[in-house]
């Protein structure tokens, strides 16, 4: 009778971590920096974010990472240097080439990318569910910077009751796989 107690109780406290793993996931603190990083991936709600940040004066710069691959017959920075110049407050805006392919990587780019504007904090956007963690990834690989996150909504991608569409489950569960992955592992090497 006892030992089934204590799988109940296990079971409810599993149960009300699980419900709330999503939300842990989230980090959404935006502030005041010397410049504004829109991390790659996503290529809508990530810039707009990012736009909308730059436009309530968070920071006077803003960058858009941007793998240095092609799609087609068009490098993908010259397509994110296009979106650039159809924007009103083009002047600035500047595309960081990445060449990175996790959030690990791409941490050596963006150092590279703001460094010669010697900014002291640094405002990262990025999908809402990946804040958590490249939040963490980028505080670890570049102290030298003070870091904060902004969260990037895509409904369609993610939300807080991961539970109730299939896309969100499986987002949830990849970025929890990634997170544990960093903290057990790529952390300490």
């Amino acid at each position: 009778m006892r030992f089934l107690r204590l799988l109940l109780v296990l079971s409810i406290l599993v149960l009300l971590f699980a419900s709330q793993g999503a939300r842990f996931l989230t980090v959404d603190d935006p502030q005041k920096s010397d410049v504004i990083v829109v991390l790659a991936g996503d290529t809508i709600v990530r810039p707009a974010r990012g736009l909308e940040l730059l436009r309530q004066g968070m920071a006077p710069r803003l960058f858009f990472d941007a793998e240095t691959g092609r799609i087609y017959n068009s490098h993908l920075t010259d397509i994110a240097q296009q979106y650039i110049q159809d924007q009103p407050d083009a002047a600035k805006l500047a595309v960081c080439g990445i060449t990175g392919h996790s959030t690990f990587a791409e941490t050596t780019d963006v150092e590279r990318c703001i460094e010669p504007f010697h900014p002291h904090r640094v405002l990262l956007v990025t999908s809402d569910y990946h804040t958590r963690r490249a939040l963490s990834i980028f505080s670890h690989r570049l102290p030298q910077y003070q870091w904060s996150v902004a969260a990037a909504h895509n409904p369609a991608q993610f939300g807080n009751n991961w539970w109730a569409d299939r896309e969100w489950a499986k987002v949830a569960f990849d970025e929890w796989m990634k997170l544990i992955w960093w903290e057990a592992v790529d952390r300490w090497k």
